[in-house]
């Protein structure tokens, strides 16, 4: 389907309804305006339908796993049955484990424990922190941010060579940048690592909302993702994938659920037989209501969904390209690429100060800042000049300059008009400035409501 196409026939790209699509919020300059969410790069609202199934479920709740009562059986099935609902959205293959965590922070570090010793590890510094930070106990590789998708295969190829080729090796890459939107190269990556005899990550948290994701198809050994930026309510996220690795290593937490015999020794202490299944790394009581959005989007269909959602990437774009002084923020340049995810800046305007004036006086909801992706916006900023701005500008380390910028983004829930909105209101800010005074309160910049 053409983006033609979706924006000539309103009845096929019409928007999921999601919670919140109909909340008011006050603006500074006075009445009340229907808000404009467009910060689904963070957590995207809930699906109406996925919360309907979840408070559908929420009379018969119950403990997952080992109850004998209806209830607990109950629960049990459906835990299960999202289990293989994950797989079949992800196209695992047979044998793949689905482990369930709490986001997708959590299911990398839940991979970094289970690296077998010696494995070496190796990353793009254009990461988010989640998947840049959690391999602490291994030897890590830190990779130059690539300005095209070649040269990210290019790299990683160069860096592979050079490793001990007898030893474990991991790779880790994101599936769609958190910062820029753009798309990468996964499946080349993923051919470049494996010849190399070393193993991939795919760090799906942007990706999955917004396309469809084949485990099989992409041929990546894990792929991690979060519930609350798939539509979903509450914490949940997933890692799936090989299960030898995850079976050899210790639980990631020990206790109820991931132990299948405890038994005192004659010494004192106790020994302890884990579970080799997936149970082995979900101790304690698990999410039982985090999957419902999988399905939701499957039924939505994806094409119609991604179709869509290019109609507003470009909607967006064209209309911040008549802006002058913005810049939006790329590596792979315009024509890569991209899900609903958009950072730029402004000439003459700290990021902070920009995003609360569209929060205060249009009601529509960015972010600001780095994005939990530090090293990529000190490459992509790096050599601007930074402006203070009015209020707002985040404290700097010595010797470093000011750093932050401003990021859009959307998905299956956003309607045309908060873009247009947002579009409108960027014009009217540049062109006009802010209608209201704003201070640093608390290192953020807030409408200054003390005259």
């Amino acid at each position: 389907m053409s983006v033609s196409t979706v924006a000539a026939d309103r009845s096929v790209c019409a928007p999921l309804p999601v919670l919140g699509r109909d909340v008011t919020v006050p603006l500074v300059t006075g009445g009340e305006v229907t808000y404009a969410a467009l910060d689904y790069a963070a957590s995207a609202p809930a699906l109406q339908r996925v919360w309907d199934d979840v408070a559908a479920y929420a009379p018969y709740y119950g403990s997952v796993h080992r109850g004998a009562g209806y209830l607990s059986q109950l629960s049990t099935d459906l835990f299960e049955n999202a289990r293989r609902t994950v797989a079949e959205f992800l196209d695992c293959r047979a044998d793949d484990q689905v482990v369930f965590t709490r986001s997708t922070t959590d299911s990398l570090n839940l991979l970094a424990a289970a690296l077998p010793e010696g494995c070496e590890v190796f990353v793009f510094e254009t990461e988010h922190h989640a998947s840049l930070l959690p391999w602490r106990g291994a030897r890590v590789t830190y990779l130059d941010a690539p300005s095209s998708p070649r040269q990210a295969v290019e790299t990683l190829e160069s860096a592979l060579a050079d490793r001990d080729p007898h030893g474990p090796a991991l790779v880790c890459v994101t599936g769609a940048s958190n910062v820029t939107g753009e798309l990468w190269p996964v499946r080349e990556l993923a051919a470049a690592a494996h010849a190399q005899g070393a193993r991939i990550v795919l760090d799906a948290a942007q990706l999955a909302p917004h396309h469809p994701v084949s485990v099989t198809d992409l041929d990546v050994d894990w792929v991690a993702f979060s519930g609350h930026k798939l539509y979903a309510p509450f914490g949940s996220g997933v890692l799936a994938g090989r299960a030898d690795w995850l079976r050899e290593a210790e639980p990631y937490l020990a206790g109820g659920g991931a132990s299948r015999k405890v038994a005192r020794r004659t010494d004192g202490g106790v020994d302890v037989e884990w579970h080799e299944s997936a149970a082995r790394h979900e101790a304690g009581s698990p999410n039982v209501i985090g999957a419902y959005a999988c399905k939701a989007l499957t039924e939505a269909g994806f094409d119609t969904l991604v179709a869509r959602e290019q109609y507003l990437i470009e909607k967006v774009r064209a209309g911040l390209a008549e802006v002058p002084q913005v810049r939006i923020l790329s590596l792979f340049g315009d024509d890569a690429p991209r899900v609903g995810v958009i950072s730029f800046v402004v000439d003459g305007w700290n990021s902070s100060h920009f995003a609360a004036a569209l929060s205060a006086e249009y009601g529509i909801g960015v972010r600001d800042g780095l994005f939990c992706a530090h090293p990529l916006l000190r490459t992509l900023l790096g050599s601007d000049p930074q402006t203070q701005g009015e209020c707002g500008a985040p404290e700097a380390a010595p010797g470093e300059k000011s750093l932050n910028a401003i990021r859009v983004s959307f998905g299956a829930g956003t309607p045309d008009e908060h873009v247009e909105r947002f579009v409108s209101a960027v014009k009217e800010l540049v062109t006009d400035g802010a209608k209201w005074n704003y201070r640093t309160e608390d290192g953020r910049c807030v409408p200054d409501t003390s005259a």
